[in-house]
């Protein structure tokens, strides 16, 4: 017993083994807090089926309770410390504002989380507007935490700021700039989260998958992710697919190069070659009445010269079939453009461009149907007697060099 006592006086009168003990203590509270307190209830949390106990589980609002707990047990414990008393219930003041400026900014999390959970999110999103708020409850917990620590009334440290505005104005700059360009982009509805953008300054060509306060995050085509400053969408271009996307036509606007050279007037054993095919049957036997009909009214003799009168090319037949393989195909909307036109000549060839609008907008879906028309295109230019340009290969010169070096490998030789 005698043994209890004088350990007691000893901690009575030893102010460090008492401050060590504060601290075991305030240790010890903790982790109890946390096994049992906070465990529990994330435990209670997964058990439960309300969202709303996982999103608080997940933004870590139950951990301020061990927090809390260490801030209870050094305010019970500060008339240990006589001397220290008045500087550690200053301390735990300032930790009940910590706290609280913590239990707002998870809380605020929590409903973000919550809200994109909504399909409207995607539409309008808020993050950037509760990032402002958090600002807000971090600068007012910081003015707070002050005035208690240096116990200072709150206006006296507003009234400071007052003076450095300047100085804040230019520190918060991207702040403000990035608050104003999120009012902008929710507002006039610029671009979305899940929206198609290009903004090739920053090498963006991807899905947004994300809308902050201070950036924008696209995650490229490549699986790349790209962060923007927000600011940026009011400085500089980009180009958002929304549009063809709620359209539901996604265009095409390829040409293939013909070779000049092979353009010719249809002759009779072309032309008997194309009547055969079905999709040219109706335009040749109109056209070519309206070509007779036209020419006998002027008088022309067209035997005389094939330039005389008007006749059909392969060139324009070709042209012709393509606009109705089109529009014949399944995937191609014929409520929009559609049309095969020509281009300026160009030294390697002469452009034939196709353009029209796949029913499809997926990628992979509208790149297949792309290949296929233009495999089929490519296919089928000889049966017109026409030549697709392309720059000679190796294997051309090969040839060519094998027929020059070699006499009897040539046709007429």
């Amino acid at each position: 017993m005698e043994a209890w006592n004088q350990l007691y006086h000893e901690i009575i009168n030893n102010e460090l083994l008492r401050a060590a003990l504060l601290f075991g203590f305030s240790f010890l509270a903790y982790f109890l807090a946390k096994k049992f307190i906070v465990e529990t209830a994330h435990r209670l949390s997964r058990r439960s089926a309300n969202p709303w106990d996982d999103l608080l589980s997940q933004h870590k609002v139950y951990n301020i309770a061990a927090y809390a707990v260490v801030l209870l047990v050094v305010h019970f414990g500060a008339h240990f410390l006589p001397r220290f008393q008045p500087v550690l219930e200053r301390l735990v003041e300032v930790g009940w504002t910590v706290l609280v400026v913590l239990l707002l900014d998870r809380l605020l999390s929590v409903g973000v989380s919550a809200y994109e959970r909504h399909p409207i999110s995607k539409e309008h999103p808020i993050k950037g507007y509760v990032q402002i708020a958090k600002l807000f409850v971090y600068a007012a917990g910081t003015i707070i935490a002050l005035a208690t620590l240096f116990n200072r009334s709150p206006w006296v440290f507003l009234s400071g700021l007052g003076a450095l505005s300047a100085v804040l104005l230019l520190i918060f700059r991207h702040t403000l700039l990035s608050f104003v360009a999120s009012f902008q982009i929710v507002s006039q509805d610029l671009f979305r989260i899940g929206d198609w953008i290009e903004m090739p300054k920053f090498g963006a060509d991807g899905e947004v998958i994300d809308i902050a306060l201070h950036t924008v995050k696209v995650q490229n085509w490549d699986k790349t992710i790209v962060v923007i400053p927000t600011y940026k969408f009011l400085e500089e271009s980009f180009k958002n697919w929304r549009g063809m996307e709620l359209s539901g036509g996604r265009r095409i606007k390829r040409a293939i190069l013909v070779d000049q050279s092979s353009v010719k007037l249809l002759d009779d054993e072309l032309l008997a070659r194309l009547k055969k095919v079905h999709l040219l049957k109706d335009y040749l036997d109109r056209k070519l009445r309206e070509i007779e009909e036209y020419n006998r009214s002027q008088g022309i003799d067209t035997a005389a010269s094939p330039l005389n009168g008007r006749r059909l090319t392969n060139l324009g037949t070709f042209r012709i079939y393509i606009e109705e393989y089109l529009k014949h195909h399944p995937k191609i909307r014929k409520d929009m453009t559609l049309m095969v036109r020509q281009l300026a000549p160009t030294p390697q060839g002469l452009p034939l461009e196709v353009y029209c609008f796949v029913a499809d907008t997926r990628w992979i879906p509208y790149e297949k149907v792309q290949a296929d028309i233009f495999d089929h295109i490519l296919s089928t230019a000889g049966e017109f007697d026409l030549r697709v340009y392309q720059m000679p290969t190796g294997n051309d010169l090969k040839e060519g060099l094998k027929a020059l070096w070699n006499p009897k490998s040539r046709p007429n030789a």
